[in-house]
């Protein structure tokens, strides 16, 4: 065992490994590099381009009066809940402050909406009094299309329910001189904050795209910043002091052995915690056939249960105690697992925890060797996504492919690697094959085109945890579109190491969107056609399963077979 502040490892025998590359660190002066912005710490490309978020703390806390005077005045002209607009890093550290901290006593609610699925988009315009709304889109270029669609919609049911008033109840978080601010300036909008262009989105948590949110929802952001300034100031330290540099050099060089399957086990309270940190760390490392898979949301079971491939992170409250997953955590380290334990003070510190893994993630890409401030593969899925979206407003439709195999309301699509594994006519057979295909250290990826809502995201997750089981595999649930913008780019730029489940569903409504020619519907089923694409480029071992009708039902089956095996 060995022991930073606040963070205790258990790495058995890779433990004098772990030391000699934090020594290396220390002897050719790394950290130092890094804090001086040198790209030769990664790969000497344009990395030093990409880290405005090392100073983004003491930038920040410059403008704490500012942000919270404006948060004091939405929250004195009456609103009681505020909507985040956005994607990927624009959306995913709101969300987790959301979930953590709740609603705080005398503020609005914050909201965050990042699918383009037409259910989803209903429940969340359904369940808001827009007059009393504030909308915040956020998109660091103000060109990604679903903060633009989803910014077109709620302007249009904005104008319906305020009238002329409507861009009193929109601000905008965007990069200097982006088509977005052009909008929101032309269109009045109540305001506008700036990100910084060396801030990329996934590391944007402690700038604007994460601090307006946090403040609009009544989060204290002087006392937010004091603590993440503490971490900032520990990860500035010797190497072997340095709790951020420790965490990613474990992280790194065990990936590096073969256990790169993170596998994040938190506090009930903080549970999203693992949604942003999914992105930061499969987007970062997903790249050049190599990457960290992160695990979010799997339940901790018996040592037996896990191949020789995983590494265990307890991220921990100390007010919030869970003595039986301390126990499960414990028997996972006596049993050989590698082990991370990290306890914080309070919800609180989340600010200084974002700060930690930026730093993790990059020293994790450095020890990889591979530029971690780039998504060459999201962009992939992008191009082909906007392809097709183009091409059904001149046609009317996108372009139809013939199922593979049509059974009970389930049809399976598949491309020409792919489709040898697919059993006419039969749906269980042809999963069971699919699945068959599993290997040692391989994991699962159920991507999951369907509202995110709870009875979904339970039965899903019964799924994994059977995979899991049966398998011996690690397991990822993700949903589209938003994990096209974190572990769409590992499973892409990754290891060939992933068995693909995508899953998508007709709409039972679909909802226009102002000002273009397809709907929310189209673009969803544009953006799986665009990922499938993506994933055939790269030879991934990928099926394509539509729900034709009942999605319960057809979950239930996925369910019934992997039971049976």
């Amino acid at each position: 065992m060995a022991k930073i502040a606040d963070m205790v490892w258990h790495l058995g025998e890779a433990a004098q490994r772990i030391d000699e590359e934090v020594l290396h660190w220390e002897k050719e002066g790394r950290i130092n590099k890094l804090w001086q912005k040198d790209a030769s710490v990664w790969t000497g490309k344009d990395e030093s381009h990409w880290l405005g978020w090392l100073d983004s703390v003491s930038w920040m806390q410059t403008q704490v009066n500012d942000i919270s005077n404006f948060a004091n005045q939405v929250r004195h002209d009456g609103f009681t809940d505020v909507l985040v607009l956005g994607m990927g890093g624009s959306s995913l550290c709101p969300e987790v402050l959301a979930m953590s901290f709740g609603q705080q006593e005398g503020w609005p609610k914050l909201h965050v909406l990042d699918s383009t699925v037409p259910e989803q988009v209903k429940r969340f315009r359904d369940q808001l009094n827009l007059k009393r709304t504030l909308c915040v889109v956020a998109s660091k270029s103000g060109t990604t299309t679903e903060p633009n669609t989803f910014c077109e919609y709620f302007w249009e049911q904005m104008q319906n329910d305020v009238g002329k008033d409507a861009g009193n109840h929109f601000v905008a978080i965007t990069d200097p001189n982006s088509t977005l601010q052009k909008l929101a300036e032309s269109n009045g909008f109540r305001n506008v904050f700036f990100g910084r262009p060396e801030i990329g989105g996934r590391f944007s948590a402690l700038s604007p795209f994460g601090l307006v949110p946090a403040a609009l929802m009544g989060i204290n952001l002087g006392a937010f910043l004091d603590q993440a300034e503490d971490m900032v100031v520990l990860c500035q330290k010797k190497p072997q002091e340095n709790p951020g540099l420790v965490l990613g050099v474990i992280l790194g060089k065990l990936a590096k052995e073969g256990k790169d399957k993170v596998t994040l086990i938190t506090s009930p309270q903080i549970w999203d915690f693992g949604a942003w940190l999914e992105q930061l760390i499969a987007e970062s490392t997903g790249k050049e056939g190599v990457g960290i898979v992160p695990v979010d949301q799997e339940e901790v079971a018996e040592p037996h249960h896990y191949g020789s491939d995983r590494v265990f992170v307890q991220v921990r409250l100390k007010d919030e105690l869970h003595v039986l997953q301390d126990e499960k955590v414990a028997a996972l380290a006596k049993h050989g697992h590698p082990v991370i334990v990290i306890d914080l003070p309070s919800v609180m510190a989340l600010g200084a925890e974002f700060f930690r893994w930026e730093i993790a993630t990059a020293v994790a890409g450095a020890v990889l060797g591979i530029h971690p401030f780039n998504q060459p593969n999201v962009q992939e899925s992008k191009d082909f996504t906007a392809q097709l979206t183009s091409a059904y407003e001149k046609e009317g439709t996108l372009p139809s492919e013939a199922p593979k195999l049509e059974d009970a309301g389930i049809a399976v699509f598949a491309d020409a690697e792919n489709t040898p594994f697919v059993v006419a006519g039969d749906f269980e057979a042809t999963l069971k094959k699919h699945l068959g295909r599993i290997k040692p250290n391989d994991y699962v990826a159920i991507c999951a085109y369907i509202d995110m809502r709870e009875e979904f995201v339970k039965d899903l997750s019964h799924l994994r945890h059977l995979i899991r089981d049966r398998f011996q595999v690690a397991t990822t649930l993700g949903f589209g579109p938003r994990f096209l913008h974190s572990t769409g780019q590992l499973h892409k730029g990754g290891a060939n190491n992933v068995v693909i489940l995508q899953l998508i569903a007709n709409d039972k409504q679909d909802i226009k969107i102002p000002g273009r020619k397809f709907t929310f519907g189209v673009l969803k089923e544009a953006q799986a056609l665009g990922d499938a694409s993506a994933l055939s480029m790269r030879n991934r071992r990928a099926l394509r399963i539509h729900f034709q009708d009942d999605i319960n039902r057809g979950i239930q089956r996925l369910i019934d077979v992997v039971e049976k095996e």
